[in-house]
């Protein structure tokens, strides 16, 4: 009989340092990457080097006989990548920073993240786009998943997820699904259906052909009227600033597309019809029908 054998490891600890063997029948939609072979050691670690609980992500550090010495003629690199390990009762002992993120499941096995030179930072936050990227090809009709940091108007960068399967799904359903795994900031804007990747003349994923994401890429709400002045006066500005057809009453500014940058323009052109808002009423409550309510105490609207 034929086996399947997941196996993980970098060059600087001899290649293979994990390894996992697919049960027949098996469907899950991210392959872990196994346990840890003989006379290895597997850290994942916290950005301050503490070891993070089953579940959370954290970086994945090697550590026994097979971690390497270091780099050839780059002290400063060796010095950074290769560190002191401190669980360890040789004082000597070092471990590999490998910069890939991971975490442990359950059962004791590790599913692999991604990089973690794919952290970005969006109103504050910082985000792991792998982390993302893992929880959506969970989504049972995902096969492959990619998330970017876009920033098609200067200054103004959101999170996008491009997928493929064998057919487009809603985004409201990816949208649902990962702000039942994720936090709010962590649930990217728009979902892009692409039938194969667009690849580089090497083979790998061109990130910089992904096409820019058009209306239908957004999680809507279904179209309720506004009801009343000021929430179609607010529906009619919302709709002129992020660029689209119409905005019912509850219909969210962010999973719109509205980024920091638009949300000034929102509150720019409601203070010029007389409107007075700020950032965190926006936040607070961001649709026509919730920021309608904050707005209405605060000052008479001129029509």
């Amino acid at each position: 009989m034929t086996g399947l054998h997941n196996l993980y490891g970098p060059t600087e600890a001899a290649i293979d340092v994990t390894a996992w063997e697919c049960p027949r029948g098996y469907r899950g939609n991210n392959v872990p990457i196994g346990r840890p072979l003989g006379n290895t050691q597997i850290y994942i670690l916290d950005p301050h080097s503490q070891p993070v609980p089953v579940g959370v992500p954290g970086e994945i550090h090697i550590a026994g006989v097979q971690v390497a010495r270091g780099y050839l003629h780059r002290p400063e690199l060796t010095a950074e990548r290769f560190v002191k390990d401190p669980f360890a009762r040789d004082a000597r002992a070092r471990m590999y920073k490998t910069g890939d993120l991971g975490r442990w499941l359950s059962d004791g096995t590790i599913e692999y993240l991604g990089r973690n030179d794919q952290q970005v930072k969006i109103r504050g936050f910082r985000i792991e786009l792998g982390e993302i990227e893992a929880a959506l090809r969970k989504q049972d009709d995902v096969m492959e998943a990619v998330v970017l940091a876009r920033e098609d108007q200067p200054g103004d960068k959101r999170l996008a997820a491009y997928y493929t399967g064998k057919e487009e799904i809603g985004a409201e359903v990816l949208r649902a699904h990962l702000a039942a795994k994720l936090p709010d900031y962590m649930v990217p804007a728009v979902y892009v259906y692409l039938q194969a990747w667009p690849l580089t003349l090497n083979g790998k994923l061109d990130r910089k052909a992904l096409p820019a994401p058009d209306g239908d890429a957004y999680a809507k709400q279904d179209y309720e009227e506004p009801q009343g002045k000021m929430e179609s006066v607010l529906a009619a500005i919302w709709a002129d600033v992020l660029n689209v057809e119409q905005v019912g009453r509850h219909d969210n500014f962010f999973e719109l597309g509205g980024g920091s940058l638009l949300a000034v323009s929102l509150l720019e052109r409601m203070r010029k019809r007389g409107l007075i808002a700020d950032v965190r009423a926006l936040f607070a409550a961001p649709t026509p029908a919730g920021l309608a309510e904050v707005t209405r105490e605060m000052v008479e609207i001129r029509l």
